[in-house]
C-alpha cells in the first residue's frame, strides 16, 4: 500500500462521484433575499416564510390548493383564429406562443375549472402572468366567456383571478375588442343572480383593469399587488410629479375604497369560502371533512306524582 493507493485513489473517486446539487431546490425571495426551500415555499403557496412576499403562481396551482383535495375539472375553451394579423415584431407571433407555451405548459394565458372549494360548487378562472405576461388576447376572452356560461349553466358562482399586463398587441383591434366582450359576459352572471369574486394579483394593468377586473360583486386583492391602467412610471412622467409611496398597490387601493379586502394568499381559500357561501345565502362551511351532526331535541320524560317524587 502506498500513498497513491491510500490518497490520491480515493481522492479522485470523491471527486467524480460527487452529486451535483439541483439548482431548483432552492428560491431566493426578491423583496429580502432570503434563500427559500422549495418545498417549504410550494406548501406556503409561494408566499415568503420569512417577510410574506407573494411570488408568482402558476394557474394549476393556484387551482389546486383552491379546490377540495385539489380536484378539478377543466373546462374546454374555444381556440380562435391563429395570428389573425400575421403580425411579426423581432418574432413571428405564433413563434412567441409557442414559446409560451413549451416555457408554461400551459395552451394559454387563462385556466377554467369546476369543482367544489369547501363543498360549494363554483366555477373558477386564473390567468397566467407567466405565459407573455398574461395578456388579454381573442383566448382570454373566450375563456372568460366560457366561465360565464358554464357558471350559469351549472347555477356557479364564478371566481376570476387576474394576473396581466394589459392587451396583447400581437392582436392589435381583436385584443382591444375583449372588453366589451368580458363585460357581457360578466353582465350575464347579474341577470342570472350569481355572484361573480374577482382576485386581483400582482400585477393587475392596462385594458384587464378597465374591463373584467374591476367589474366583481366582491373585489379583492392580494398583499402588494399592483392594479392600475396606466403604471406609476408612465403617470410621473406625464404629470411631472412624485407620486405618493405605495400608490396603485392593494393596501393604498384599500384605503381609498376601490377595494373590498387584502387577502394574503394562505388565507385566502377560507375567505373565499365564507363570502360565496354567504352570497349564496348557505350555511357557514363545516371545518374538516364530516358529515354536519344532527341536532336533536331531547325527549320530554312524563312527569312524576309528587307522592313519587318525595319517595
Amino acid at each position: 500500500m502506498n500513498w497513491i493507493t491510500n490518497y490520491v485513489r480515493p481522492r479522485i473517486n470523491s471527486i467524480f462521484s460527487r452529486r451535483e446539487i439541483p439548482e431548483n431546490l432552492w428560491s431566493k425571495c426578491d423583496a429580502c433575499g432570503t434563500m427559500l426551500f422549495h418545498r417549504e415555499l410550494s406548501d406556503n403557496l409561494n408566499v415568503c416564510t420569512s417577510c410574506g412576499h407573494h411570488m408568482t403562481i402558476s394557474p394549476r396551482a393556484r387551482l389546486t390548493a383552491l379546490f377540495d383535495g385539489g380536484v378539478f375539472s377543466e373546462v374546454e375553451v374555444p381556440l380562435p383564429t391563429p395570428d389573425p394579423l400575421h403580425f411579426r415584431d423581432q418574432k413571428k407571433y405564433p413563434d412567441r406562443l409557442r414559446a409560451a407555451q413549451k416555457q408554461t405548459g400551459e395552451k394559454e394565458a387563462m385556466l377554467v375549472a369546476t369543482g367544489e372549494m369547501g363543498r360549494t360548487p363554483i366555477v373558477a378562472a386564473a390567468q397566467d402572468f407567466s405565459f407573455m405576461a398574461g395578456s388579454m388576447g381573442m383566448y382570454v376572452g373566450n375563456a372568460i366567456i366560457a366561465a360565464a356560461e358554464t357558471a350559469v349553466k351549472l347555477k356557479r358562482p364564478l371566481i376570476l383571478f387576474s394576473a396581466a399586463g394589459g392587451a396583447r398587441m400581437q392582436e392589435g383591434i381583436l385584443s382591444l375588442m375583449q372588453m366589451p366582450r368580458t363585460t357581457v359576459a360578466v353582465q350575464m352572471l347579474r341577470e342570472a343572480g350569481l355572484p361573480y369574486i374577482v382576485v386581483l394579483t400582482h400585477p393587475t394593468t392596462g385594458g384587464v383593469t378597465a374591463s373584467y377586473a374591476m367589474l366583481g360583486d366582491i373585489q379583492i386583492a392580494e398583499p402588494g399587488a399592483l392594479i392600475c391602467f396606466a403604471g406609476p412610471r408612465v403617470i410621473e412622467q406625464t404629470i411631472r410629479e412624485k407620486l405618493p409611496e405605495g400608490f396603485q398597490r392593494a393596501e393604498y387601493l384599500l384605503d381609498h375604497g376601490m377595494l373590498d379586502r387584502v387577502t394574503p394568499r394562505t388565507q385566502l381559500r377560507e375567505e373565499l369560502i365564507t363570502i360565496t357561501r354567504m352570497l349564496l345565502d348557505l350555511p357557514p362551511a363545516i371545518k374538516g371533512d364530516l358529515p354536519a351532526p344532527e341536532v336533536t331535541q331531547p325527549a320530554k320524560t312524563a312527569e312524576q306524582p309528587k307522592d313519587a317524587r318525595r319517595k
